[in-house]
């Protein structure tokens, strides 16, 4: 008979253990799960109430949509206005206000053609159904979700499509690490790596951290074995990368996905996220082979001054300085009806998920 992981038996029984390790340690750790998927399961769960004065969870920028820029959201829109145009990108984002508090579904209802689309490949379909018109796709996303784009390329090519365009503003996770590690302004102890980021990557380009990293899946034993393995490496003073995500995670990683992504993009010198700023090789954008599908070479578009809300902590949020609650608009102004700040608009965001599951105690 198979046992269920995410049974309460098992749950308590390693949350014991946890407990168990943290006590022989003297003191509580900080985690921070980098990825938005780990946040809302770690919520869902209940995990942070049943560690709570164990483990402390630092929430990390792995939400793509949240650590999205004003001015990359002011982009989509402008993009948006431009008469004659299909423009598609996944669904979170058309809800995400850009710097004068219009979205792209307030551009929708303002008459322009703004479509949500599951897939990279619904733009290709898009474009081959309306020869007339130009169809951009919105691409975003960490290395998961780049590999999808970069077929969406090579597929343009191949049927010599002349009125599909792509915007890349495809982040990469390792800068991302090194920021919050190297500016000190949240210190952790460890952290739960990603899951669907690394089946891409592999484990290997972790190695270059000096702190514990454990990959993780994204059930509730998952993570708790993952914190397991944190607490260990710290009772024996290691400092390493390991993997506890082994049903999907290889220390290679996908090398067919890996070599498309060589094929089709390149490093960008450097890229703006929400509340980190210009981050240096951190982003893909589309390679001089496939340019001629490249949205911001192809459309002038003048992008308004970007501003942030003054009372919105996303930035914080993201890199892990700030809890969802700390904000003054949380669950007042800002909930996810309404939204003034990305971290509650994604289904990754952290002050959504807190939003959603801030009633959950231990849910199986």
């Amino acid at each position: 008979m198979k046992t269920n992981l995410n049974s309460k038996e098992v749950i308590l029984k390693a949350k014991d253990t946890i407990i168990k390790k943290v006590e022989k340690l003297g003191k509580p750790i900080k985690v921070m799960e980098f990825c938005g998927g780990h946040t809302h399961a770690i919520m869902r769960y209940g995990i942070d109430k049943l560690l709570k004065g164990y483990i402390e969870f630092i929430h990390g920028p792995g939400c793509p949509v949240c650590v999205a820029s004003m001015d990359r959201i002011d982009l989509a829109i402008e993009l948006a206005k431009i008469p004659n145009t299909i423009f598609t990108t996944y669904g979170d984002l058309l809800r995400v206000p850009g710097s004068h508090r219009k979205s792209l579904l307030d551009m929708r209802a303002l008459g322009c053609d703004v479509r949500s689309v599951y897939s990279c490949l619904e733009a290709f379909d898009t474009a081959l159904q309306n020869p007339n018109k130009n169809v951009v796709f919105f691409a975003i996303g960490f290395e998961t979700t780049t590999p999808p784009t970069a077929v969406l390329l090579k597929k343009a090519k191949e049927h010599k499509l002349k009125n599909l365009f792509v915007v890349s503003n495809h982040v990469m996770t390792p800068p991302a690490v090194r920021y919050i590690l190297n500016s000190g302004i949240s210190h952790i102890d460890g952290i739960i790596g990603p899951g669907h980021v690394s089946v891409i990557t592999g484990t290997k380009i972790y190695e270059e951290f000096d702190v514990s990293i454990v990959i993780s899946g994204f059930e509730a034993f998952d993570i708790l074995k993952a914190i397991n393995m944190l607490l260990d490496q710290h009772i024996k003073g290691e400092r390493k990368v390991e993997n506890a995500y082994t049903r999907a995670v290889t220390e290679e990683g996908n090398k067919e996905a890996q070599k498309l992504i060589e094929e089709t993009l390149d490093t960008r010198d450097s890229f703006s996220w929400r509340g980190i700023g210009s981050l240096p090789k951190s982003a893909l954008k589309i390679n001089d082979d496939y340019e001629i599908f490249d949205a911001e070479k192809v459309f002038d578009v003048k992008l308004p001054a970007s501003k942030e809300h003054p009372l919105c902590i996303c930035p914080k949020v993201i890199t892990g300085v700030s809890k969802p609650t700390d904000c003054k608009l949380f669950g007042n102004l800002c909930t996810p009806e309404n939204p003034i700040g990305s971290c509650m608009v994604s289904s990754e965001g952290a002050c959504a998920a807190y939003y959603k599951y801030q009633e959950v105690e231990l849910c199986m």
